[in-house]
């Protein structure tokens, strides 16, 4: 099967590098052109990992015109409604309409939840929650407008379906997007918009490949490292692996993006090696 998404239009967060940029990828090679958005700036808080830059960005332009799609790429934080609204338009006057719209841009830091700074707290929730808010705020009233339905996805967490030890603030705004899919599943079903939420397992990104991220997976540990971590990955998940790699999120983000799901809406959709069972 291919062309799954041929014609469509996908707006992605975050596309610059890790998993937006294999969900630009894989959209791609299946038909869809793309409005890329990535902040392409370090954040203040986030002192674990740096996030994406310019060059990483224009990576991803070229993977997706590689294989003879459009790309509209704009920098914009998705904090900022009014610039993240200004880059969505600048792809609609390029393509006219969107299908898909993914919510993919996170950050994650790391420590106890009653020890969390204020602006950590803020920053990952302005983010991860406020701004998955926004990207489906900028895009509705066109989708709704265009008569066309669409599906738009929230990447979410295992961490919106259980606990997770160190990230308080990373769990409590991926357990929120879910009640924000819920909410809007019923309010965009009438306009054939379908809503739905991705919850992976670790993801083979610099997100996880970091020295915070070896540390929560790294009990008692004086020097954390992958090494030390891998038994703390191995233990999240059912089947014997420590993360899964960015295509098979991207697989999920293909299949409910494409009309394969036209009447998949209001589902926690997991990829997650079983971690939400264990």
């Amino acid at each position: 099967m291919s062309g799954r998404v041929e014609g469509k239009v996908a707006f992605i967060t975050g596309a610059a590098r890790g998993q937006g940029r294999s969900h630009a990828v894989r959209l791609a090679e299946e038909g869809a052109d793309i409005i890329a958005v990535d902040i392409c700036e370090n954040i203040d808080t986030v002192t674990s990992y740096s996030l994406a830059t310019d060059q990483e960005f224009q990576e991803t332009v070229a993977q997706v015109e590689a294989l003879g799609r459009r790309i509209v790429a704009v920098k914009a934080d998705v904090r900022d409604l009014a610039s993240l609204q200004k880059a969505f338009d600048a792809g609609i006057e390029q393509f006219g309409r969107v299908d898909i719209v993914v919510a993919n841009a996170g950050i994650i830091t790391y420590g106890r939840s009653w020890e969390l700074t204020a602006q950590q707290w803020q920053d990952v929730i302005d983010v991860d929650l406020t701004g998955v808010y926004n990207t489906a705020k900028v895009a509705i009233p066109s989708m709704i407008d265009a008569g066309r339905g669409g599906s738009i996805l929230f990447t979410s967490s295992m961490a919106g379906l259980k606990g997770l030890q160190g990230a308080g603030h990373y769990v409590a705004a991926k357990h929120a997007i879910v009640g924000l899919m819920r909410t809007m599943a019923n309010e965009l079903g009438p306009y054939n918009i379908r809503v739905n939420t991705i919850h992976p397992t670790n993801v083979d990104t610099l997100m996880i490949h970091n020295p915070g991220a070896y540390s929560i997976f790294s009990a008692g540990e004086s020097e954390p490292s992958e090494d030390t971590a891998m038994p703390g990955f191995m233990s999240l998940n059912t089947l014997p692996v420590p993360w899964v790699d960015p295509a098979d999120v991207s697989n999920a983000v293909l299949f409910l993006g494409s009309d394969e799901t036209r009447y998949v809406t209001g589902v926690t959709f997991p990829v997650d090696a079983g971690a939400c069972v264990k």
